[in-house]
């Protein structure tokens, strides 16, 4: 059965919903009403040619989904908490002007620390058994395994925190109404329910399958030195994210038994990053949804498809 090609992230209270260049930010009020925002992100290159090649596209998408995402997921912080985010005095062109550098600072600092968590720490942990392991590919092993178990220890201290209890609430809304909409369902509450809250193209797949493929792609990187080891492994990250990329739209559109077998560890991953949600939290991602994907004619395309 086609996939819908709709995809979405949970934010604060709420649920983003992108379909092509439109997405909608749907978010229950501290009041109990639901707004939704409807807007539009082209991305960061508008040259289509460029950003549908293989492997290019996996680095331009992640990068977007980045910026589109701490878009969102700032907006929907200020509904939930009541900020008031327009400044009376100067204006709303100066104050959007003003969000607009700092969102950029805010995505650039976020990559910085991925970075430096995820891939320069570990090249820096595994250099310190140098002294009693000889070996480049033992070492590179090493390292790949430090950098698996940071990240899974990262994922299971933040699933934790209550606040993020509730955003992986909303993330398995997400998924259940995307799954939702791909069995040929009517999206309604009870269908919703009853539909699986694991996603294979969900961003916790892709993290996971990034974490991997890095080993696989250092693997044939020799370099002696801790420097030049941190420096390949920062200008190695478009080709990891590429490749990372090519293997989650792999997943997405494939059922079989090797590609189920890879999908197995990322499924397993958003056993923590997703939650189970309630009907409300439901009824704002049904909202999302709507805003920005026709899912009647999609249904009826599905079932006609079957027939």
């Amino acid at each position: 059965m086609k996939p819908s090609g709709i995809g979405g992230q949970a934010v604060m209270e709420g649920v983003m919903m992108k379909n092509g260049d439109n997405y909608a930010v749907a978010v229950r009020l501290p009041n109990g009403e639901i707004t939704v925002k409807k807007d539009e992100y082209k991305g960061i290159v508008t040259g289509k040619k460029i950003i549908s090649l293989p492997f290019i596209r996996g680095v331009f998408n992640f990068i977007d989904s980045m910026v589109l995402g701490m878009k969102t997921l700032t907006y929907s912080a200020d509904l939930a908490l009541e900020e008031e985010t327009q400044d009376p005095v100067e204006g709303g062109k100066k104050k959007e002007s003003d969000n607009g550098w700092m969102m950029a600072l805010t995505v650039v600092l976020a990559l910085a620390l991925a970075v430096g968590l995820f891939m320069v720490l570990p090249v820096f942990v595994a250099g310190l058994l140098k002294r009693f392991i000889t070996g480049n590919f033992l070492i590179t092993l090493i390292e790949g395994v430090i950098r698996i178990g940071i990240f899974l220890l990262y994922v299971v201290l933040i699933s934790k925190m209550k606040d993020i209890q509730r955003v992986f609430m909303y993330h398995g809304a997400e998924h259940k109404c995307i799954n939702c909409i791909e069995h040929g369902l009517p999206l309604n509450v009870e269908n919703v329910k009853k539909s699986s809250r694991l996603h294979k193209r969900c961003g916790t797949s892709f993290l996971l399958i990034v974490m991997v493929v890095s080993v696989l792609v250092t693997m044939f990187v020799r370099v002696d030195t801790v420097w030049l080891r941190v420096l390949s492994r920062i200008l190695l990250l478009p080709v990891i994210a590429g490749v990372s990329y090519e293997v989650l739209k792999l997943a997405g559109r494939s059922d079989s038994p090797i590609v189920e077998a890879i999908s197995k560890p990322g499924l397993a991953m958003q056993k923590l990053t997703t939650r189970e949600p309630d009907e409300e939290m439901i009824e704002v991602a049904i909202q999302s949804v709507e805003a920005v994907f026709d899912w009647r004619a999609f249904v009826g395309e599905t079932k006609e498809e079957t027939k």
